[in-house]
């Protein structure tokens, strides 16, 4: 499926799983989305199941958003307690999107918490409330933290009957924006598929070196060693070491969780020399991604900020935000210098960057999909140094593989379904979601109304009450599984039907192109 079907779906408010491999713009959709909600006046609750993840897209975790917390599980007393927090209440009442960012990080326990949470304060027996719900993320990457120590994949969000009663439409996105190396592509195919072979392991030895080439980010699976290569390496430098202090402003128990998930430490010490990255797209003059290498080659006369050199050029590092908003309400704010050192770097903290170039030791990595993460990183080949690799590395979880089809099967139906509806009635469906949500047409642009005879409404009206399926309705007619649509539609502006049979038929159409 490409980025833009898969936001032609979402624009109907239908319930969405974004999935794919890793570069295939994921993010960008959602971004893209986003922005086209906002166009239309419409706040979408934007969150993720890490606070790292959170920083990324722009929103708060959703233990945050939900009120659960670190709760393990919920009761009948937590519920009600969570459910009269005003904050919580607002929020989760006012919310009409909502979109969580790296599931496969998310138990199945937390998304059925959430999901009880959105039930109980929104009063609606409909899964999440009836709140259009968009899971995005893949789960060959890293999978949900176990308590009380290491991880598991026996509790993949997608285990849950939550999951199955939200009946999200698979939107398995095919296209590659990150790697261009077919046989790169390749040998990261052959590790979803289990096809790993002595071919491709002799591409991997072709990519072996004990020390990294050159002024590359070293990934490794263990905070220790990220630290102390990262420390030593600043130590070496001769010159005058400068710091620049992070600050905060707002909630101060969302500036917390802000500053916990940001790449760009508390307090920011370099020298000239020092290998950085940045941690933050530059929105406004596009100097720099989320993941840019650079070093630093001096510090701004007037303003003190670092100047680094990238392969594009010199660039001062201002300091820049991150933000948690609501209804467009700046809730939290945090300010930093947007660089890390970037001698090393975990793989988990690697997860969502895109890097021209990378040393990795993956001798040591202990879980399913970590050793995936970590060569996904690379767009090249060539951009592959590799110090060390174990079994476990070249590993996905065996769950995962097999329902990997199943997502992949689901999208291409989703696919042919959402190719058979006529543009008009698509478009429609796209307006009505928003005239729902409270929100506008963006460019006062107006959609003409189905042209239907009341008697024609009537015919399928009739349909509708003896529960044929969509399918079975247009043949009847002879018409269009898009005009039936339609007319239903043209009903439920009209208010010529029933709020029982308005979500009665709502839920026929999700099922249709499920």
């Amino acid at each position: 499926m490409t980025q833009a079907e898969a936001l032609a779906i979402l624009k109907t408010g239908a319930n969405v799983f974004l999935t794919g491999e890793p570069g295939s713009g994921k993010t960008h959709t959602i971004n893209q989305y986003v922005a086209y909600l906002r166009s239309a006046g419409v706040e979408p609750a934007i969150t993720a199941s890490t606070g790292i993840a959170a920083t990324h897209i722009g929103g708060r975790t959703i233990h945050s958003w939900s009120g659960i917390g670190i709760r393990p599980s919920l009761n009948k007393y937590d519920l009600d307690r969570i459910g009269q927090n005003r904050t919580v209440f607002r929020r989760v009442s006012a919310a009409r999107v909502l979109i969580i960012d790296e599931v496969s990080m998310l138990a199945a326990g937390t998304l059925a918490m959430v999901e009880a949470v959105c039930r109980e304060v929104r009063q609606s027996d409909q899964p999440f409330g009836g709140l259009q719900v968009v899971l995005v993320g893949d789960f060959f990457q890293l999978p949900p933290v176990s308590k009380p120590g290491g991880r598991s994949g026996d509790q993949f969000a997608f285990c849950s009957p939550v999951w199955d009663a939200l009946n999200p439409i698979v939107c398995y996105l095919a296209e590659q924006h990150r790697q261009a190396d077919a046989k790169f592509l390749g040998l990261l195919a052959a590790i979803r598929a289990n096809a790993f072979t002595e071919d491709h392991r002799q591409i991997l030895r072709g990519r072996y070196a004990k020390e990294p080439p050159g002024k590359v980010t070293e990934l490794y699976s263990h905070n220790a060693d990220v630290d102390k290569i990262n420390a030593d390496q600043l130590s070496e430098l001769a010159g005058e070491l400068k710091q620049f202090e992070m600050t905060g402003e707002g909630s101060e128990k969302l500036v917390i969780v802000l500053k916990a998930g940001c790449l760009s430490p508390e307090t920011l010490e370099l020298k000239v020399g020092a290998r950085v990255m940045f941690t933050k797209n530059d929105l406004t003059e596009r100097r720099y991604v989320n993941g840019t290498l650079g070093t630093v080659s001096g510090f701004a006369p007037v303003s003190g900020f670092p100047i680094v050199k990238t392969a594009a050029g010199q660039v001062v590092a201002e300091p820049d935000d991150w933000r948690v908003e609501e209804n467009g309400r700046q809730l939290a704010k945090i300010t930093q210098v947007p660089l890390r050192l970037a001698w090393a770097i975990t793989v988990h903290k690697s997860q969502g960057l895109s890097l021209d170039a990378a040393h990795m030791d993956l001798s040591k990595v202990f879980e399913y999909g970590q050793g995936y993460v970590a060569l996904s990183r690379v767009r090249t080949l060539g951009g592959l140094s590799l110090a060390g690799l174990n079994d476990r590395a070249l590993e996905v979880h065996p769950t995962i593989r097999v329902k990997d089809s199943e997502f992949k099967n689901q999208s291409d139906l989703a696919r042919a379904k959402f190719g058979e509806l006529e543009p008009a009635a698509l478009e429609l469906m796209h307006a009505n979601f928003v005239r729902a949500c409270g929100g506008r047409l963006g460019s006062g642009r107006r959609v003409k109304k189905a042209k239907v005879a009341g008697a024609t409404y009537e015919e399928t009206k009739k349909l509708v009450a003896e529960k044929l399926s969509l399918k079975e309705i247009a043949k009847k007619r002879g018409v269009t599984v898009g005009t039936i649509i339609g007319h239903w539609k043209s009903w439920r502006r009209q208010k010529r039907l029933s709020q029982r049979a308005t979500w009665r038929t709502s839920n026929a159409i999700k099922k249709s192109l499920s």
